[in-house]
């Protein structure tokens, strides 16, 4: 009888010892952390925007690149001259504007893929819809061949090309029985045919054409503009509160398709849903720059090792996280041989081959 009165009163005590303050002091460091990390890249972020907007050949500060940007919305505060407002606004904002789109778009696509695919190297470069859009571009650039015409016809045929990729995964996530291995082994499939279709095409083309396609496929930021910026942003800045809404589902989902199926998660409508979301945002990307790779896969690792799994912060860290290594890339890429002006991509690869090594021999991927 003792026995069972002292067991209770342990119970009580351990019960007592985490009161409902406690639980909630421990909930706010839990969020604490993940803001403090989602604050503090952004202002790497815009310390690297700063650095991007005063490097070229035309030598301004980064405090005179700040003042040249806000001088537009804040003409009373901030005053800038002719060299840097022009420089910044017509040469080197674009650039940026688009590498940060171009990253956090990147970086959230890598991190619900790798979630709904219970995947660490699923990303939009591995699922083969950046292979779609380099083989529609190489077919218009080499073969002349496309969907649209006229200006439109390089960005057209990249478009269409990734969105059929996306489609054919989608169609096969869709299919009764399919698994997430299913859905990854269809992107490998469909990565091989196209880039095999994509030196097919080199192969037999011109050689200033092949010079263009393989430029165009390594991915860059050279053909920035105001309207590619517009046309990106809206569609990424679309996509993103939709993606958001189903935060909890994917945090559901983290359990296992089981055990999300018997919270009452239908698993089949998330990865559709997410998978068609995704692939719209990727393909509005990837037709204006080319293939970037390593971004998608590498941002959300990177996020994962300091703030978790939670879908509700680790999507926007995840494209800040992308952002910084887009725009921090495209520094390298125009400082490290000037003039010459080496492609993004190139830069992207070189980085986020050794780091993706180093995060697979911490042996950190235990949080799929």
């Amino acid at each position: 009888m003792d026995m069972t009165t002292d067991k209770g009163t342990a119970m009580n005590t351990l019960n007592v010892d985490i009161t409902d303050e406690e639980i909630l002091n421990r909930y706010q460091k839990y969020v604490g952390r993940k803001v403090t990390f989602i604050i503090s890249t952004i202002f790497i972020l815009i310390l690297f925007a700063g650095l991007a907007g005063s490097i070229g050949q035309a030598k301004i500060t980064i405090w005179e690149a700040y003042a040249a940007f806000f001088a537009k919305f804040l003409p009373d505060y901030f005053t800038a001259n002719w060299l840097a407002e022009t420089t910044v606004w017509n040469l080197r904002l674009p650039r940026i504007a688009l590498g940060i789109v171009t990253g956090a778009g990147l970086g959230i696509a890598g991190c619900i893929m790798q979630g709904v695919l219970k995947n660490p190297l699923a990303s939009p470069y591995t699922l083969g819809i950046s292979a779609g859009a380099s083989f529609g571009a190489s077919l218009a650039i080499i073969g002349g061949a496309g969907i649209i015409g006229g200006q439109y016809l390089i960005i057209g045929n990249a478009f269409f090309f990734s969105m059929l990729v996306s489609l054919i995964i989608i169609g096969f996530a869709g299919r009764r029985g399919a698994t997430p291995e299913t859905m990854v082994l269809v992107g490998i499939a469909i990565l091989y045919i196209f880039s095999a279709g994509t030196t097919l095409l080199q192969y037999f083309g011109e050689e200033s054409a092949v010079v263009q396609s393989v430029f165009w496929s390594v991915g860059s930021l050279e053909r920035a503009s105001w309207s590619k910026v517009y046309i990106c942003s809206a569609v990424v800045a679309a996509c993103i509160p939709l993606l958001m809404l189903k935060s909890w589902d994917l945090n559901i989902l983290t359990t296992g398709d089981d055990s999300a199926k018997s919270l009452g998660v239908n698993v089949k409508h998330i990865r559709v849903y997410t998978m068609s979301l995704i692939s719209l945002m990727v393909a509005s990307i990837v037709c204006f720059t080319g293939t970037i790779g390593f971004i998608g896969l590498v941002a959300p690792h990177i996020t994962r090792l300091v703030i978790g799994t939670d879908y509700r912060y680790l999507i926007p860290a995840s494209g800040i996280v992308g952002a910084i290594l887009i725009v921090g890339a495209d520094i390298v890429s125009r400082n490290i041989i000037p003039p010459i002006i080496i492609p993004v991509g190139v830069i992207t690869a070189f980085m986020g081959g050794p780091l993706f090594l180093y995060l697979i021999m911490r042996r950190r991927m235990g949080y799929f």
